[in-house]
């Protein structure tokens, strides 16, 4: 490190601690996916710092806190939600129950638990989930849960902040679990005036959803509007 700076290959990156703020998005390295920081905590108001600027925390256990900010950006419209045939019978048939925030960490437990193709460990460290804990007591961070007789099969969780929400994980138990609870989550963020989610980085999963990649800059236009109101 050298005057606030970490100097990696790819370039040189704020470390920032206490109140320091985050450096401006143009400092953001191309890669890898924009990492804008590091250093930090994951206190609330650190937390919503950083999603009001289109900044979120990925990191694995045993390292600093990352802070990302990728260009391009995955963002999902909520009226472009794509719903698979399949997936519209078997929201039809109402197999699970859909409930809202009565299992918020345990979702998140079961999200960091979830094993993921190309990706060894988790991000979803016991840290991220005291802090993200923090977010929802105070009533920004929300969970979508499927439950199947009585048990917990698949959910999904974010942060919303005004009309806009920011997708984190999801996990599944039972085919089409987290899905269904995701179909119910896009539904009750429409009906909350919710115009954009964050999807952060682009995947075939979310692409096939409905999602698209527009611009860091296009993306922190929309962001500015969005949160300025809080629903």
């Amino acid at each position: 490190m050298s005057n606030g700076y970490y100097k990696l290959p790819t370039g040189k990156v704020a470390c920032i601690d206490g109140d320091c703020d985050f450096p401006p998005l143009t400092e953001a390295l191309a890669e890898p996916n924009g990492l804008i920081a590091i250093g930090g905590d994951l206190s609330l108001s650190r937390l919503l710092n950083a999603y009001q600027h289109g900044i979120f925390p990925w990191f694995s256990h045993g390292e600093p806190i990352l802070w990302w900010s990728p260009d391009p950006r995955m963002v999902l419209q909520p009226h472009a939600l794509k719903i698979s045939r399949s997936l519209k019978k078997t929201i039809t048939q109402k197999k699970f129950e859909v409930r809202f925030n009565s299992a918020f960490k345990e979702v998140m437990t079961q999200c960091g638990q979830t094993v993921r193709s190309q990706q060894t460990g988790t991000w979803i460290t016991e840290e991220i989930i005291n802090g993200y804990c923090r977010l929802h007591e105070a009533g920004y961070a929300i969970s979508a849960e499927s439950w199947l007789n009585g048990q917990l099969v698949g959910g999904c969780y974010g942060v919303k902040i005004g009309r806009m929400f920011y997708g984190e994980s999801m996990f599944h138990h039972v085919t089409d679990a987290s899905k269904v609870a995701f179909v119910s989550l896009v539904e009750y963020l429409i009906n909350h005036g919710v115009s954009m989610i964050d999807c952060q980085m682009k995947t075939a999963h979310l692409a096939s959803l409905g999602a698209c990649e527009i611009s860091r800059e296009a993306f922190l236009l929309q962001l500015s509007e969005l949160i300025s109101t809080h629903i």
